[in-house]
């Protein structure tokens, strides 16, 4: 096998055809299948089949991709490791980030880093939990910025963050007793990001705790939400930091609620075994301006 073979078929696990496949590769179609019956043949395995116009794994090609996944990860991720010692001004940033974070919060932190540092080349992957602890997992990423981390990752430095219920202008009055505000909620739209998220999860146990069961709409995007709470379609639980120039200028409220704000800290992940030199230096960027505090040890 060569990494070729292993490139081409882990680009036609994520896209699902020879035909997606060589075009993002900028190959051929018959190089695509070429290498891939190469690859299968050096295993002696059946790794993908027809389904419908495209390709899907079977059963030990699932296996395989995961593996292949990660080693070309973790060839990559070595890669930027030493490009960056020899030349960290210069090197590649790789940060993976919960939506909220992705869309709110981190642009005007990678702004600062890029004028300090103009030379740095920044990768910025967006997802839910689950999709960015994979790029993280995966060596994909070098940094990544969301809520709690599972075990197993070395958590760098933290940043407060809220979760609050967040309304249109003009929502329940906040001095309105609890029953009447109750009401108020139980009648509203509750945006939803998709499962998988955070979140989500955490606006289910919201809900659970108020006794209510809303009308819910799900939406995929943070930024999408906030634009239709502006617009007045429904309420939704959100960080306070991703919503916090809206809450200034009076465009959304937040609604007082029994259980909240949620204490949801933001911490900023690595792997246990380093930093990458360039992500270092972000990280000594966010830590010197006071944007996150760093988690020492008892």
């Amino acid at each position: 096998m060569t990494l070729t073979q292993l490139r081409t078929f882990l680009a036609v696990v994520e896209t699902g055809s020879v035909k997606d496949a060589a075009k993002r590769l900028v190959v051929t179609e018959s190089a695509v299948s070429a290498s891939l019956v190469a690859l299968q043949r050096s295993l002696g395995l059946r790794l993908v089949r027809p389904a419908g116009r495209g390709l899907e794994l079977t059963e030990p090609g699932e296996t395989y991709a995961r593996y292949v996944r990660h080693a070309l990860g973790l060839l990559q991720s070595g890669h930027v490791a030493a490009a960056g010692e020899a030349d960290p001004e210069g090197g590649d940033l790789r940060i993976a980030a919960v939506t909220p974070a992705g869309e709110q919060l981190l642009p005007r932190f990678l702004h600062g880093f890029r004028q300090a540092h103009p030379r740095a080349r920044i990768d910025l992957r967006i997802g839910n939990r689950r999709q960015v602890h994979e790029l993280l997992d995966h060596r994909e990423a070098d940094l990544l910025v969301g809520g709690r981390p599972p075990k197993g990752r070395s958590v760098l430095a933290v940043r407060r963050n809220e979760l609050v219920v967040v309304t249109p202008e003009g929502g329940a009055a906040p001095g309105e007793p609890w029953e009447t505000r109750k009401r108020w909620l139980r009648g509203q739209t509750w945006l939803l990001r998709e499962p998988g998220s955070g979140t989500r999860a955490t606006t289910d146990v919201l809900l659970d705790a108020l006794n209510i069961s809303p009308p819910t709409l799900t939406i995929g995007s943070n930024a999408a939400i906030r634009e239709a709470v502006i617009a007045g379609l429904g309420v939704s639980l959100m960080s306070r930091d991703a919503v916090a120039r809206d809450l200034g200028s009076g465009t959304l409220a937040v609604q007082e609620t029994p259980g909240t704000p949620l204490r949801r800290d933001w911490h900023l992940v690595a792997h246990p075994d380093g930093v990458p030199a360039t992500a270092a230096l972000f990280v000594r960027y966010l830590l010197s301006r006071g944007e996150f505090t760093e988690l020492r040890s008892e």
